[in-house]
């Protein structure tokens, strides 16, 4: 099952990193590079979330689970398995300080939510980064693979994800 590959990968990542060896370019075989590709993951997004589980001790494996499991979904039904050519570039973020109905970082979360659905995250910008799980704990505890699946179902309303987040 591609779950159990996907957290068999994830530890021996983590334990390569956790040994001293950060270029995640010699973490993969052709079959992970495969596996990585079938899931609509890219390689240096799933190394930031090795590199944060053992940094930070966030996220833990099972969200990162979660959250490939969301970008996994959305790769199958609504991309039909081909990949995007675009990515969203640090320059192109939204700032720390940007609002949607007041509610700052808002729009930098949402672009970068919306760009990991779509698989076009830069290599330099993680969903699921410090900021961003920070962001969430702030609006209520919010889990980040929730979040991203509100953001598949708000489509581009920003108003729904305002109302999501303003529940508690």
């Amino acid at each position: 099952m591609w779950d159990n590959d996907f957290l068999a990968l994830f530890e021996r990542c983590r334990q390569l990193h956790a040994a001293g060896n950060h270029d995640f370019a010699t973490y993969y075989h052709d079959k992970d590079r495969a596996f990585l590709r079938s899931i609509g993951c890219q390689e240096r997004e799933f190394y930031d979330f090795v590199e944060d589980a053992n940094d930070f001790h966030e996220p833990s494996a099972s969200t990162a689970l979660l959250i490939a499991a969301v970008r996994r979904d959305y790769f199958l039904t609504v991309q039909k398995g081909e990949a995007s050519s675009k990515r969203l570039t640090p320059a192109e973020l939204p700032t720390f300080g940007d609002t949607i109905a007041d509610i700052a970082y808002l729009p930098r979360i949402l672009a970068k939510a919306r760009a990991k659905l779509r698989g076009e995250l830069d290599p330099d910008v993680m969903f699921g980064c410090g900021g961003d799980r920070n962001f969430l704990r702030q609006q209520g505890d919010k889990h980040l693979a929730d979040f991203l699946r509100h953001v598949w179902a708000a489509g581009d309303n920003d108003e729904k994800i305002v109302a999501y987040l303003l529940s508690r």
